[in-house]
C-alpha cells in the first residue's frame, strides 16, 4: 500500500522555485522586446519609482493655479480672501517641490506676491496727501486676474471652433463631365482694333511694282503743237492730263520745254505770280 502511493504522487517543486505565470498568456505577448514576444515579466526587471507619473489636475502658470482655486471655491474676485488662497497656493507649491523643484520655482514669484498683499491688508490703511482713500492692495492682482480669464475663455471658445484634421477632413470629389466652351464676346472696338492690324500687316508685305512704259518727246511734242494751233493762248496747267499719272506728265513736260528751246512756242505771264500762259511763236500759214 505504503510502495503504491508513493508511485502514485506526483513530485512538487519547492515553493522558492515554483513559478506561477504562464509561459503563454492566451497566445498573446504583452510586450515586444527588439521585436521579440514577451510572455512572461523578466526575473531582473527594474522600474524606477518615478517612472509613472499622474497629474490630476495641470495649470500653464501661477495666474492659472490662482484663478482655479478661487472659481472652484466660489470667492468673490473683486473680494478674495487672501488668506486661504495663500494658503491652498503655498500647499500646492510644496507639493509639486518636492518631485519638480524647477516647476516650483515658476510659482514662488506669485506666493511672494499673495504674502505681500496679505501683508499690507493688516497694515493699517493711510490716506493720501489728497485725501483719498489708498488703493485696495489686490487691485493690481485683480485684474491681471480679469484678463487673464477673459484671454483664458476667448482661447477655449476658439479652440471648440471646428478644426480642419481634428473635427473634421475635406472631401474631395472629382466630377467628369463635359464643359461647353463659351466663347468672349466681341465688341465693335475689338473689331476695329483687329481690322486695323490686318492693314498694318498688309502694308508691311506690299509689294511696289515697276513696269516700263514707251514713252516718246516726239510725240509729246506734235501734241502739244496741236493743241496750240486752234487757240491764241493756252494755260500752262491745262497742257497736262492728270489722269494719265506721273511718268506722262514728266514726259509732257520735257516735251514743253524742248519745244521752248526750238522756239517754237512762247511761254509768257503779265506780272508775278500771275497764270503762266503757252502760245505758238510762229504764225500759222
Amino acid at each position: 500500500m505504503t510502495g503504491s502511493a508513493s508511485e502514485a504522487a506526483p513530485l512538487e517543486l519547492p515553493p522558492a522555485l515554483h513559478d506561477s505565470t504562464p509561459d503563454v498568456i492566451d497566445g498573446v505577448a504583452f510586450a515586444r522586446l527588439y521585436g521579440e514576444p514577451l510572455f512572461k515579466l523578466p526575473q531582473d526587471l527594474y522600474i524606477p519609482p518615478d517612472a509613472l507619473e499622474v497629474f490630476l489636475e495641470t495649470f500653464e502658470g501661477p495666474l492659472d493655479l490662482l484663478l482655479y482655486l478661487i472659481r472652484k471655491q466660489n470667492f468673490n474676485v473683486l473680494d478674495i480672501p487672501m488668506a486661504q488662497v495663500t494658503k491652498q497656493y503655498l500647499g500646492y507649491i510644496e507639493q509639486i517641490r518636492k518631485s519638480n523643484l524647477e516647476l516650483a520655482a515658476e510659482y514662488l514669484l506669485m506666493a511672494a506676491l499673495l504674502i505681500e498683499i496679505k501683508s499690507r491688508m493688516l497694515l493699517p490703511v493711510k490716506k493720501g496727501d489728497t485725501g483719498a482713500e489708498a488703493e485696495d492692495p489686490r487691485a493690481e492682482l485683480v485684474r491681471r486676474l480679469l484678463e487673464y480669464e477673459q484671454m483664458k475663455l476667448a482661447a477655449q471658445r476658439l479652440d471648440q471652433l471646428p478644426v480642419a484634421g481634428r473635427d473634421f477632413v475635406r472631401a474631395q470629389v472629382t466630377i467628369g463631365e463635359a464643359l461647353a466652351t463659351r466663347l468672349p464676346q466681341v465688341d465693335a472696338l475689338d473689331l476695329r482694333a483687329a481690322w486695323a492690324e490686318v492693314l498694318k500687316r498688309a502694308k508691311l508685305g506690299a509689294s511696289h511694282r515697276i513696269t516700263r512704259e514707251q514713252l516718246s518727246v516726239r510725240e509729246h511734242m506734235t501734241a502739244i503743237l496741236r493743241t496750240l494751233q486752234n487757240t491764241r493762248f493756252v494755260e500752262f496747267t491745262e497742257l497736262f492730263d492728270r489722269t494719265r499719272g506721273v511718268a506722262v506728265a514728266i514726259v509732257h513736260f520735257l516735251a514743253l520745254l524742248e519745244l521752248s528751246r526750238e522756239a517754237l512756242v512762247d511761254i509768257t505771264q503779265a506780272e508775278a505770280y500771275a497764270p503762266i500762259y503757252v502760245r505758238l511763236a510762229y504764225a500759222p500759214s
